[in-house]
């Protein structure tokens, strides 16, 4: 394994992570939600990743399968890890309570006066919410980690657009925290943090998985990572766009976000 493929790899997923800071720096130094601009960020987003998934990261990854294990096993296979990254995400998302799901959307025009008792209720919100990020996060970032560590040309956009999606998810842990302790310091620090689960995500698989890794589980956790990004955009980032702006703005950034990956891709052949 080449060490600088691996260090590019690990900053590109903490970039990623850290993005949690951005959100909660917009949430706490703007007067208004830009919504238009998080809409098309977040549709932009899930077009990258729904692109890159199919386009690429699932046709290595059945390639790869084929090469070593013959066309049937390895398509068989290939399919299976894409479902298995689904099943995966979608298991973490049930066990996410819905009050302190980390993709209910959240404003800055929220930050009003509220009540002791409320504000008890907001900060147990942020903190759980945190909580949830931090546990979403963690397969997030072994997938943003695998896909630079196979391809850096291929990580870039994919660390890039998971940094995207990223962003409001700072801004639901920073609003509900701001509400409760009045303390900017406190709601961007729990944000923050909450985003290292991505790197620690990275960092952990690499040193459960480092000892197994040869072409057969790279191909199968190669497939796992397009399921993973193709149910956070599906599940995620296109609701969330929408309810962030109009609905023709979320699909204006989805192909724009596809076109940037495709372009992307044929300028590396």
């Amino acid at each position: 394994m080449n060490p600088s493929n691996l260090m590019l790899a690990f900053l590109l997923t903490l970039f990623a992570g850290l993005a949690t800071g951005i959100g909660s720096a917009l949430a706490l130094i703007t007067k208004r939600t830009n919504a238009k601009f998080l809409s098309l960020a977040l549709g932009f987003s899930a077009g990258v990743m729904i692109y890159v998934s199919f386009a690429e990261i699932l046709v290595k990854a059945k390639d790869t399968l084929i090469a070593e294990l013959g066309t049937r096993c390895g398509s068989w296979l290939a399919v299976g890890g894409f479902f298995f990254g689904v099943m995966v995400i979608a298991i973490i998302d049930r066990l996410i309570p819905a009050t302190e799901n980390p993709h209910e959307i959240h404003t800055v025009e929220e930050m009003d006066g509220h009540s002791e008792e409320h504000k008890s209720k907001l900060m147990r919100m942020g903190v759980f919410t945190a909580l949830a990020i931090a546990i979403h996060n963690f397969p997030e970032g072994l997938a943003t980690f695998t896909a630079a560590l196979s391809d850096p040309n291929l990580g870039i956009p994919i660390a890039v657009a998971i940094a995207i999606h990223n962003i409001p998810e700072g801004i639901a842990v920073a609003v509900p925290v701001f509400y409760a302790t009045g303390s900017r310091k406190k709601a961007f620090s729990l944000s923050f943090l909450s985003g290292l689960a991505e790197p620690l995500g990275a960092v952990v698989g690499y040193a459960l998985l480092y000892r197994f890794l040869n072409d057969t589980v790279f191909g199968f956790i190669f497939a796992a990572v397009a399921g993973i990004m193709v149910y956070i955009s599906l599940d995620e980032l296109l609701p969330s766009a929408r309810e962030y702006g109009e609905h023709h703005i979320a699909i204006y950034g989805l192909i724009a976000g596809m076109a940037v990956m495709a372009v992307s891709l044929l300028l590396f052949i």
